[in-house]
């Protein structure tokens, strides 16, 4: 139990003292790339998605 407990008080040290939080425009821009990033991702994966299936359904239908 003792060991426990020193795991959770050096936790909470370090996350307190030793962590270099951003600040809150460095979080937001951040954020933002994420998205964009993973919308354009979406859309890219989305795209293949519908080529290869119409592709498909050609394919199935031709043969």
């Amino acid at each position: 139990m003792h060991k426990l407990k020193t795991f959770i008080l050096e936790s909470y040290d370090e996350m307190k003292n030793k962590v270099s939080w951003p600040k809150y425009s460095e979080l937001q821009s951040s954020s933002i790339l994420v998205l964009v990033a993973s919308l354009i991702f979406a859309l890219v994966i989305g795209l293949m998605d519908y080529v290869f299936q119409n592709g498909m359904d050609w394919f199935y239908n031709e043969f």
